[in-house]
């Protein structure tokens, strides 16, 4: 009577055994590399020369204190003590903070209602429209404020012809109590059609399929935008946000340049960059100026951070 055997088990292959690569390969890829970094090396010097020896040696400069009594005198973080301290700066601080407030949701308002309203045409009148309103991101900062200035000045201003044909007085845009929200339109205006070509690119990204299913489903399009397309590019809404802040918090072009114009209404330490500039070039306090401008850099890197915090599950980061 015969009994059932197991079949015996094959034995396991031999784990292949790593091969070199061949010297000829390793030469190619040592040269690929090198021809890489000699691609790099003039925008490496340029950002080490241009921003990284700059930021140096303003560092360390604003470790000191330069005056007629002891000449240049390490005094380690008393600037940043004074900065901190310091009425004007921080009245600067306050008047960046409430441009955060008031420029920021009036740029994403108008960045995400025209790539809205872009993306759900298909004409001809789409490319006409998303190159209108990109155009005001591509004029130089100073001369698009100087076009506002023109237009805002009560004395060349078209303002005056247009109010005196219904018989009206026009507002006075550079007043004191008014020069915010004419800064407010400049700046929105300016950076809106860079922002909305952002956000129109991330509805593009998205699959039509989804559209249709939603659309299916019984979705209008109202539903379709703030529940579909809003949430999935919120990573991109977050980016441009970031954007918008460290920008706003460094505001310095526009009000400079509308100084001259607005008599009275912007002092010199409009903002912390504004009052920066003028201890350095026309009080000659270089010192305190870099302490000033690395004051501001904080502020900067600590707004940018908390917002990324609190919104990392929007922006995709952990």
């Amino acid at each position: 009577m015969s009994t059932l055997t197991e079949p015996e088990q094959a034995p396991a292959p031999p784990e292949p055994t790593p091969t070199k690569q061949p010297k000829q390969y390793r030469s190619i890829e040592h040269r690929r590399q090198w021809w890489g970094w000699l691609f790099v090396a003039p925008f490496t010097l340029v950002f080490i020369l241009f921003l990284i020896v700059p930021l140096v040696v303003a560092f360390w400069m604003s470790l000191h204190t330069n005056t007629l009594a002891s000449g240049n005198a390490f005094t380690g973080l008393d600037n940043y003590v004074k900065a901190f301290t310091d009425p004007l700066f921080l009245d600067g601080l306050k008047r960046v903070a409430a441009f955060v407030v008031v420029m920021i949701p009036a740029q994403m308002l108008v960045a995400i209602s025209a790539a809205l309203v872009l993306d759900n045409l298909t004409t001809w009148l789409s490319r006409f429209s998303r190159l209108m309103i990109f155009i005001p991101y591509a004029i130089p900062v100073v001369i698009g404020a100087i076009m506002w200035g023109f237009l805002y000045s009560p004395r060349f201003g078209p303002a005056t012809d247009i109010f005196g044909l219904f018989g009206a007085t026009p507002p006075d845009f550079l007043a004191q109590g008014t020069v915010f929200y004419s800064l407010v339109n400049i700046v929105t205006w300016q950076w809106s059609g860079y922002f909305m070509i952002i956000i129109y690119a991330a509805l593009r990204g998205i699959d039509s399929s989804i559209y249709e299913a939603a659309r299916v489903d019984g979705a209008n399009g109202w539903q379709v935008a703030l529940r579909i397309k809003l949430p999935m590019i919120s990573s991109s809404m977050v980016m441009v946000v970031i954007f918008s802040l460290i920008g706003t918090l460094q505001f310095f072009t526009e009000p400079q340049v509308l100084r001259g114009v607005a008599q009275g209404a912007i002092p010199v330490s409009y903002t912390p960059n504004m009052y920066a500039y003028t201890l350095a070039f026309s009080y000659s306090q270089f010192n305190y100026a870099a302490a000033i401008s690395f004051a501001l850099g904080i502020v900067v890197f600590i707004g940018s951070y908390l917002f990324l915090f609190l919104t990392r599950k929007q922006s995709g980061l952990k």
